[in-house]
């Protein structure tokens, strides 16, 4: 058997594998928030405050994993469409709190259905589904420790 240890094969690169499911979830989950008016990332943004409404600009990025530089605009375009609103925090003046607004909330409800929409798209069972959500974001969280050292 041929040594193929010198070799850079695409199909053996678990960051590869990762990547390309990445992009694989973005073509199935852009119909469904489609109908939401939302961005993959904006949907993040509006989960993460259906969980805590009035978070900081930073504290939404540190749970989203995006930079103030890059989640400004796409807050800015949330409220642009009346989704959420962009206060001065009263303490921190340069503090940026975002509140959702009656229509960022009421969005909520037709939000439920993605993630049951999602999980038949994925043909795994629930257990499978949480033990690889769950290896993956091991793996994420180790990956970044080595970025922070």
């Amino acid at each position: 058997m041929p040594d193929t240890s010198d070799k850079l094969m695409l199909d053996d690169f678990l960051c590869f594998a990762v990547y390309s499911a990445n992009h694989a979830f973005n073509r199935v989950y852009k119909p469904l928030l489609d109908r939401l008016g939302l961005t993959y990332p904006q949907y993040l943004a509006m989960v993460t405050l259906w969980a805590q409404d009035g978070l900081t600009v930073g504290q939404i990025g540190d749970k989203v994993l995006l930079e103030t530089n890059t989640l400004t605009p796409l807050l800015k375009r949330l409220e642009t469409a009346g989704l959420v609103r962009r206060v001065r925090d009263a303490q921190d003046e340069r503090q940026v709190r975002i509140h959702l607004t009656e229509k960022g909330r009421s969005l909520k409800a037709e939000a439920l259905a993605v993630p049951k929409e999602m999980g038949v798209c994925l043909a795994r069972d629930r257990q499978a589904v949480e033990r690889l959500t769950g290896e993956l974001a091991a793996l994420r969280d180790t990956l970044l420790a080595k970025t922070r050292s």
